[in-house]
């Protein structure tokens, strides 16, 4: 049995090695005290080999905690943790992400649970915060079941990295359980209500047409419409291509990419494509008349005579707010037009990939989880389809029996 360290020098070597077996050795190393109870912690490690291997293995092993345990009481909190694990995650993430993150952990997360010890922190400390902001929640209200589990999914993500940079030895995220979030009564717009808006806005704000029709046609999300460039548009060949978006952040627009992070390539109908034809038309005379060339590389969309500035996310939207207002279009959102080109092509009977790759989800199975339900139409299909197949094979058995009846040989 030995007590001490590698050297037998338990002052020197914060660790130390028991016999367990005839080559099996119980590796401990002193990992410092808990930021708010001020215990001594420890890591342990199970060792087979000889004296010296172990030995070797439990320098390793303090070498490997030193590096791991946090320096002081403040790095040990969540809210320490929470701000790193930000840092770090930023070059990785887009503007928008990090501005959204941010004001998560500003509130409510850090100080709801910042000061907790993170190496303390537990499933049932998550699932009581998660009560909390169901029923009380903040400054506005409760906090809906899909925003509860944004904060969760930010939460869950650090603790992940406390488990990696050794802040914590499991994650608790991963055992609580934030609420579910019931599918939405998603209503898309019906294509008489679609053709409304788009003449009303052909007579009040053709720029406005031009885009509800795009909108109408790709699946484009808002932010990658406003980001368009004329460069993006090959309107010979009848295609666009989808490679950024434009996001507000602070007050400011920032491009970035696509929400999937991924570029595509959309094939356009011919209506699209002609009022995209009248749009340049239009843009081309607004910039020649301000002593402005027109530049391929200006945005589609924008209210300055060289394009050099796109149109708000947030402006644009309440554009469409207004224009359904004066054409008595209710309950429809802006957003709402890419679930009208969804539920249509999928009722149209085009396949799921097809439609996935319009709409930019990266797996197909996001665009069966939001739309499925949206298609009865394509169910009864299927199921119609299967009842032919079993009547098919009913009459094909029954002929078979019949003709070995008549002809037992």
């Amino acid at each position: 049995m030995d007590n001490g360290g590698p050297t037998g020098r338990r002052d020197v070597m914060p660790g130390s090695m028991r016999q367990r077996g005839e080559e099996s050795w119980q590796l401990r190393v002193h990992a410092g005290r808990d930021p708010i109870t001020s215990r001594k912690r420890y890591v342990e490690r199970t060792f087979r080999g000889n004296k010296r291997q172990a030995s070797k293995a439990l320098a390793a092993l303090v070498t490997e905690t030193d590096q791991r345990v946090p320096r002081s009481t403040k790095e040990g909190t969540v809210g320490a943790l929470l701000n790193q694990w930000l840092d770090h995650a930023t070059p990785s993430f887009s503007p928008k992400t990090v501005a959204t993150t941010r004001m998560y952990l500003d509130a409510p997360i850090i100080p709801a649970v910042g000061s907790l010890s993170a190496s303390k922190l537990t499933a049932a400390d998550l699932d009581r915060f998660y009560r909390h902001l169901l029923v009380v929640g903040g400054a506005r209200g409760p906090y809906s079941p899909a925003t509860i589990r944004r904060v969760h999914g930010i939460i869950r993500r650090a603790l992940t990295q406390g488990v990696r940079w050794g802040w914590i030895v499991h994650n608790p995220a991963i055992d609580a359980s934030p609420p579910r979030v019931p599918l939405r009564d998603l209503k898309p717009p019906s294509p008489a209500e679609v053709v409304r808006l788009f003449r009303l806005a052909e007579e009040v704000d053709p720029d406005l047409a031009t885009f509800i029709m795009l909108a109408a046609s790709s699946g484009a999300r808002r932010g990658e419409m406003v980001a368009l460039r004329w460069k993006d548009l090959d309107l010979d060949g009848g295609t666009l291509s989808i490679e950024r978006g434009v996001v507000l952040v602070d007050g400011q627009l920032i491009e970035q990419g696509t929400k999937s992070h991924q570029s595509r390539r959309i094939t356009l109908d011919a209506a699209t494509v002609n009022s995209l034809r009248q749009h340049r038309s239009r843009a081309t005379e607004i910039a020649d008349s301000a002593a402005s060339a027109f530049n391929p590389g200006s945005f589609v969309f924008s209210n300055v005579a060289d394009g050099s500035v796109p149109w708000r996310p947030d402006s644009t939207t309440r554009a469409f707010r207004s224009l359904c207002g004066r054409a008595g279009v209710t309950g429809v959102r802006l957003h709402d037009l890419r679930h009208y080109v969804a539920t249509r092509l999928l009722t149209a009977g085009v396949d799921v990939r097809t439609v996935a790759g319009r709409l930019g989800h990266r797996n197909p199975s996001t665009t069966l989880n939001v739309y499925s339900h949206f298609v009865p139409e394509s169910d009864q299909e299927a199921a119609v389809a299967l009842g032919q197949i079993f009547d098919d094979a009913m009459v094909l058995n029954k002929v078979a029996n019949e003709r070995a009846t008549k002809d037992p040989s």
